[in-house]
């Protein structure tokens, strides 16, 4: 007898949610083959047969002024999928990060009895932590990708698990430099630089300048440079070609990538990233980078007083120090970011111990995350819907 459908609503809301809630699809699929998924995603979870009501660079919006600027585009989304989930309610919900959008969900699901799973904890060890009781109100699990995270919800009595993080799965623990330059035709000896400004248009418009003339800066000290620029999408590369026009920067030697951000990272000396996951994957990589913080002037104000660490950065908040360079709002400026990146190319000593952090940290994270994740969403479904799964992995 054919095992009922299992419905599964996901709703991501960035491009690393994508890339995360990619995996957790093929390996939920593994063990219930005839999963439905469908909800707000991106390419990657497409790529896996998801059905994308809408797509997730509608959400991609970041800071309080630009949320605003959005707020009625992304209040009638919220309110259109609520009305859709709740009127025929799917088995089990997952929003992928996302927490201002996808907790709204979550707390009217629960409250129907769909089970509602909250993948990648809110950042409350950084700040506003007492969103801790409303998180604890809207969810029936927490999947915690960082292993200091569980015991801030056990505390609360929140279920949570830790299923570490995917990327740590994804990439190499080995340093791959030579095997990417040799992929992208770069000289072993040739200096390196990847530019990564953010994977959202919002942060393009913040920061492809400031990026552009950093580049400008170095270009001038070390003529044979080569700058790797990979671009999420088709709209943040035609923003980052347009600040290219506007900085009078086209004959600056920069490779734009569609794509291709590891192979970037991998191959360069020093990576310049915006602050976010990107960062978390430089570390993996085990590139020393500098990473930028620039946001709407008043988004900032806003925020700057709430949070509790002295970093923002995933590498330096996992090492619990400063291990990289941060340059936040007024800081960044093309002077500051080209001496950080100049100074990792003249002292190898440093890049090789910070190199030595970033793997210690890669095997702390690497958890075999997708078969944890889906273990934890079949754990939460009803023991009828769960009878015919695939064993876990050994």
């Amino acid at each position: 007898m054919t095992s009922r459908v299992v419905r599964v609503a996901m709703v991501a809301g960035e491009a690393s949610g994508d890339l995360l809630s990619s995996h957790l699809i093929q390996a939920i699929r593994a063990k219930l083959p005839n999963a439905e998924f469908f909800g707000i995603g991106g390419p990657k979870m497409m790529g896996q047969g998801f059905k994308a009501w809408f797509p997730l660079e509608t959400l991609a919006v970041r800071g309080y002024v630009e949320v605003l600027k959005h707020y009625r585009e992304i209040s009638g989304i919220r309110n259109d999928v609520k009305r859709r989930l709740l009127s025929d309610p799917p088995d089990v919900f997952i929003g992928v990060d996302a927490p201002d959008f996808n907790l709204v969900l979550e707390k009217s699901l629960k409250r129907r009895g769909v089970p509602a799973i909250h993948y990648v904890s809110p950042s409350i060890w950084a700040w506003r932590g007492k969103r801790i009781h409303k998180i604890g109100d809207s969810v029936s699990r927490i999947l915690a990708l960082f292993p200091f995270e569980p015991l801030l919800y056990e505390k609360e009595g929140i279920p949570v698990s830790y299923v570490g993080h995917p990327l740590a799965d994804m990439l190499p623990v080995e340093d791959c430099r030579d095997k990417a330059r040799e992929l992208l035709e770069l000289s072993p000896q040739q200096p390196v630089f990847a530019l990564l400004p953010g994977s959202r248009q919002s942060e393009l418009e913040y920061m492809a300048d400031t990026f552009i003339e950093t580049a400008k800066l170095i270009h001038r000290k070390v003529s044979n440079a080569q700058f790797l620029v990979p671009m999420a999408t088709r709209e943040t590369r035609l923003l980052f070609e347009a600040a290219l026009y506007r900085c009078q920067a086209r004959e600056l030697p920069i490779r734009l990538l569609f794509g291709h951000a590891h192979e970037a990272m991998m191959a360069s000396d020093a990576v310049l990233v915006a602050s976010g996951t990107a960062t978390l994957e430089a570390a993996l990589l085990k590139r020393p980078m500098a990473i930028v913080y620039k946001m709407a002037p008043l988004s900032y104000r806003l925020m700057r007083h709430m949070g509790y660490l002295p970093y923002v950065g995933l590498p330096n908040i996992l090492a619990g120090k400063f291990v990289v360079p941060e340059f936040i709002q007024d800081d960044a400026t093309p002077e500051n970011l080209a001496q950080a990146l100049l100074n990792f190319l003249g002292d190898k000593e440093t890049c090789i111990r910070i190199g030595e952090v970033f793997r210690e940290i890669h095997l702390q994270l690497k958890q075999n995350t997708a078969e944890k994740a889906a273990e934890a969403v079949l754990g939460c479904l009803p023991a009828e819907m769960r009878k015919n799964a695939a064993p876990a992995a050994a």
